[in-house]
């Protein structure tokens, strides 16, 4: 009786995160026509995917990435597509002010914000990790603190607003992978400082939406560069992947799951069976072709 409720708990956990976590199927387009949205990260994979989406359904766009060239084309194709309005302001995450410098912009050009997208990441290699401390200092300025600077930049527009904070984690932020310590890491920080503000924001009654998405395997440039020649399954589409994000974060859900049946099967295993996970995710990897550094 013990093994079956060990079984069964866990998975009914499961199959109720699916029910209310995945977007259902009263999502209209009109919840995003001319809302004043900030995608970060926007220049190419996930984050230029969701700004085409986007300006489809004629939302005003404030798009930032570090390559200004890449931006111009993006913002381009945005009005092109139909956006309310698109523009850019390119820099580099690292840099401490400039989180301020994007949420200020989009102070002056609207007068006020309605959703923030925080997608950018920084560069980490994909490898057995070689002790190097700083790296990992380096990209949780980019990958962690930045997404905290940003959201309490933006928070006083949001209040005003009742708008939404959509981020974009991974299941490397959920279960440990190899290969990918220094960028699991900042992941895991995003889950708990995140987590930790939504029940605040509970407490003090803010009418501030947060979204988490727990993303797998999705065929970006950046991830399939990195990582093709290592990992057996085949990646999630992004055009797809960011469809279901904007969803998601429009519908003010808690969490989204990408892909939810490859999502939901690790989650379960990581609950029941956590070795056995781990075994299959190394058994995924085709080690022999990771060098190290």
């Amino acid at each position: 009786m013990g093994l079956i409720l060990k079984i069964l708990i866990p998975l009914l956990g499961l199959l109720l995160a699916y029910y209310f976590y995945s977007a259902p199927e009263d999502f209209n387009e009109e919840m995003l026509r001319g809302k004043r949205v900030i995608v970060t990260g926007a220049s190419t994979g996930i984050g230029e995917q969701m700004a085409y989406h986007l300006a489809r359904m004629e939302a005003h766009l404030l798009l930032t990435a570090r390559t200004e060239a890449k931006l111009q084309k993006v913002v381009k194709r945005c009005l092109e597509l139909g956006a309310a309005s698109a523009r850019y302001v390119s820099g580099s995450m690292e840099d401490t002010k400039f989180p301020n410098v994007v949420v200020k912009e989009a102070e002056n050009t609207w007068g006020g914000l309605d959703m923030l997208i925080l997608n950018h990441i920084g560069y980490s290699y994909f490898n057995y990790f070689d002790g190097d401390v700083g790296h990992i200092r380096k990209i949780l300025e980019t990958n962690f603190l930045s997404y905290v600077a940003m959201t309490v930049s933006a928070l006083p527009m949001l209040k005003e607003s009742n708008g939404s904070i959509v981020v974009l984690s991974s299941m490397a932020g959920r279960i440990g992978s190899p290969f990918i310590a220094p960028y699991s890491s900042t992941k895991f920080a995003l889950e708990g400082f995140f987590s930790s503000l939504r029940q605040e924001f509970i407490i003090e009654k803010v009418n501030v939406s947060i979204t988490v998405c727990v993303l797998g395997y999705i065929d970006t440039e950046n991830a399939m560069r990195a990582v093709s020649h290592v990992v057996r399954h085949k990646p999630a589409p992004k055009e797809e992947c960011a469809l279901e994000i904007i969803k998601s974060g429009a519908l003010r859900q808690r969490e989204l799951y990408y892909p939810r049946h490859t999502m939901g099967k690790m989650l379960l295993l990581h609950t029941i069976a956590p070795d056995f996970l781990d075994s299959l995710i190394r058994d995924n990897y085709k080690v022999e072709n990771v060098k190290r550094p």
